[in-house]
């Protein structure tokens, strides 16, 4: 059997990631594609955190397009992870996952209220735990939510699943001639202001050594490769860990 490299991770996902340029703001086969990959890291007794994003549903930077102030936009896009934790929730339980939804917004009677002592029992005992609601706060993305879950669950590594395969030197998708870094240190993220992640979350992982691990969503290899042999995407660390 294949043997994991770590014993807890913590998975940031896009709301994108859940329709994957399919019609409409949510769809059943991306959201079964990525609970597939989910489940197989889960069967080799990782430890798994997830913080899934809102912008399928609703961005808080769509406020001016509304008209609105940024808070209560932002309160939206809160709510729009809600959904997406349920659902994908739902979609994990179906495949045999323990799961435990947690937010950081209180919907009484519907997702529990974040707790980190329970967070921290639960993934002891084998439950995936899917974090929504962001940080609870306006103007924080749930990139800096994924940092914060994962230094405060002592994660050993975060993981990002994105559109590319790494982080590049520039946009591959408009200069054929972009090279992907597969290393970098986190002061030479932040000084090249990367924008696979955001600067606060880099930060975050930086001040408690926890390296973030980019790697391509849509690769179904990437997945178990990053978990299993530390390799592929781009690693961003400080170099000792």
């Amino acid at each position: 059997m294949v043997q994991p490299a770590y014993k807890r991770i913590l998975i940031k996902l896009s709301g994108e990631s859940l329709k994957q340029n399919r019609p409409g703001v949510i769809d059943s086969v991306a959201c079964d594609y990525v609970a597939d990959r989910i489940f197989e890291i889960y069967n080799l007794g990782v430890q798994i955190g997830v913080v899934v994003g809102g912008g399928n549903i609703f961005r808080g930077n769509m406020a001016m397009q509304f008209g609105f102030a940024r808070t209560p936009a932002d309160h939206v896009g809160m709510l729009a992870t809600a959904i997406n934790g349920l659902i994908l929730s739902q979609v994990l339980s179906k495949k045999g996952c323990k799961v435990r939804v947690m937010s950081a917004m209180n919907f009484d009677g519907i997702v529990e209220m974040y707790n980190w002592t329970h967070a921290l029992y639960s993934l002891d005992e084998g439950y995936v735990i899917i974090f929504v609601g962001g940080t609870g706060n306006p103007y924080f993305t749930t990139d800096t939510t994924a940092a914060m879950r994962a230094c405060e669950l002592d994660a050993d590594i975060l993981f990002k699943a994105t559109k590319v395969e790494g982080v590049y030197n520039k946009d591959p998708t408009k200069h054929l001639d972009a090279i992907m870094h597969t290393h970098l240190t986190f002061n030479e993220a932040l000084a090249a202001h990367v924008h696979v992640m955001d600067s606060p979350a880099i930060a975050l992982c930086r001040e408690s050594n926890i390296p973030i691990h980019v790697f391509q969503l849509s690769q179904k290899s990437a997945w178990l490769r990053a978990v299993t042999e530390k390799q592929g995407g781009t690693v961003i660390s400080n170099g000792k860990k």
